[in-house]
């Protein structure tokens, strides 16, 4: 009688390492799932706003162009629109590497800001522009689906 306690009492302790391992490593997968949310959500939000500062840098700047603004503003404003244009890399780079199923919708979004440059016309800018935006919410209606998933 005393082999077979001894038997229920080890069955039982692994038994219960092992339920303590599951939980520990659903508990492990389930912390870095969040963490990936977070830093992914941190990343779309620095990306979403460091494409409408570039749309609003590119709309003045391909404005003060287009209705023939002195030579000075027009480059002030080709300084800013450089400006901004650096600041989407870092978050577009990471949001890239953090949900890489996302990058046709995260270079379509940066891609569609880039081409508001060189319009030809108002109209055309006003339609670059809205492009863009679209492209942007297409991204945040992306990234929201994918991180809806479980």
């Amino acid at each position: 009688m005393e082999i077979a306690a001894a038997v229920v009492a080890v069955i039982g302790t692994v038994l219960g390492a092992g339920v303590v391992g599951v939980q520990q490593s659903y508990a492990a997968r389930s912390q870095r799932r969040q963490t990936l949310r977070d830093r992914a959500l941190t990343a779309l939000s620095e990306l979403s706003t460091a494409l409408a500062d570039h749309r609003r840098a590119m709309w003045v700047r391909e404005d003060l162009r287009l209705s023939g603004a002195a030579p000075a503003d027009i480059a002030a404003a080709r300084e800013a629109s450089h400006v901004t244009r650096s600041a989407v890399t870092a978050p577009q780079i990471a949001l890239t590497v953090l949900l890489p199923q996302l990058r046709l919708d995260v270079d379509a979004a940066v891609r569609a800001a880039y081409e508001m440059r060189g319009a030809q016309s108002a109209e055309v800018l006003a339609s670059r522009r809205e492009a863009a935006v679209s492209a942007a919410d297409a991204l945040t209606a992306s990234t929201a689906h994918v991180l809806s998933r479980p």
